[in-house]
């Protein structure tokens, strides 16, 4: 599409941007976005990502402004792309595209590649403190709430799952570790390599938490195998602690919880094509199937004491 066609909501945010009124503008949409509307926008030779906010999105406990802050705070630190504008009253962030390749999920058994992503990641965890806040055991139930207002019926697994996490709860207190600016939506789709490294995109969920929810996020959701999730933990920390392992494991689970809920609340929410009951579902059984892991008990244990 060029100028004289753009989308309707796109042509609004190009008209916003100080300084782009009256140029040579081309875009085109970029596919993969399960929450929002993204577009790559070529304006006299240079080239944008305009982000367009999905419907209602405050509803999944995302604020754009703080969106706007952890982007910023990690293009600072090198790992996320320079931020251009940021138009508050269209809830528009718009970015500077980057020339990257996608990161196929199987490439992160490779240790040079998960050694690439967890260096990125840890540059996020070392981020001056982020105003907002992520704590996936207050998310699910929230989610709960904000579905059951929009007439969602709330899944039958739901109570035995808060179960389960109730007790990932109560051995986290037991030990707590301090909170880290953490981005907490590590999925494939979010990061893009360079020559010079792994880019992560799309902070919406960003704030500070537990950083082992993103690295059981990153885990589960690009599949680790056991040793690759071994792997992870000797390049972020070192070596392999026993209570880190019991904390990984134990947030494969509570990601895959955030994200069926996640999936529940779109189905109240969402204008977009997707369906977001089989994401729930899918979520919800591989959730249930790690905390039936024989090993789950000595994993609560390790993580309580902090061993």
């Amino acid at each position: 599409m060029d100028g004289s066609e753009l989308d309707p909501d796109l042509a609004l945010a190009v008209e916003a941007v100080p300084g782009w009124a009256g140029r040579s503008i081309g875009a085109e949409a970029l596919g993969g976005g399960i929450t929002n509307r993204n577009f790559r926008v070529d304006v006299d030779g240079e080239s944008y990502v305009v982000r367009l906010s999905g419907k209602d999105t405050h509803l999944l406990g995302i604020d754009r402004e703080a969106e706007h802050e952890a982007t910023q705070a990690a293009a600072d630190a090198g790992v996320a792309p320079e931020v251009y504008a940021y138009l508050p009253d269209l809830e528009v962030l718009i970015t500077r595209f980057i020339e990257a390749r996608p990161l196929p999920p199987e490439d992160l058994e490779r240790p040079e590649m998960l050694g690439a992503v967890v260096s990125s990641v840890k540059a996020i965890h070392g981020m001056a403190e982020l105003a907002s806040t992520f704590d996936p055991f207050r998310v699910v139930r929230a989610y709960r709430a904000t579905a059951e207002a929009h007439g969602v019926a709330i899944p039958e697994p739901y109570p035995q799952t808060l179960s389960v996490a109730d007790r990932i709860q109560a051995a986290f207190a037991s030990s707590p570790i301090p909170v880290r600016p953490c981005h907490d939506d590590l999925l494939n789709a979010n990061f893009l390599v360079r020559d010079d490294g792994v880019v992560i995109v799309d902070f919406e969920y960003a704030g500070m938490g537990d950083l082992f929810f993103d690295l059981g996020n990153l885990s589960i959701n690009n599949g680790l195998s056991e040793g690759a999730q071994e792997l992870l933990l000797e390049l972020y920390f070192g070596r392999v602690a026993a209570a880190n392992r019991a904390r990984l494991q134990l947030m494969r689970v509570m990601s895959d919880f955030r994200e069926a809920m996640w999936g529940v609340v779109q189905q109240g929410i969402s204008m977009l094509d997707f369906d977001y009951v089989g994401y729930a579902d899918r979520h919800f059984a591989r959730c249930l199937q790690s905390a039936g892991d024989e090993r789950f008990g000595s994993w609560l244990r390790d993580a309580a004491s902090g061993s």
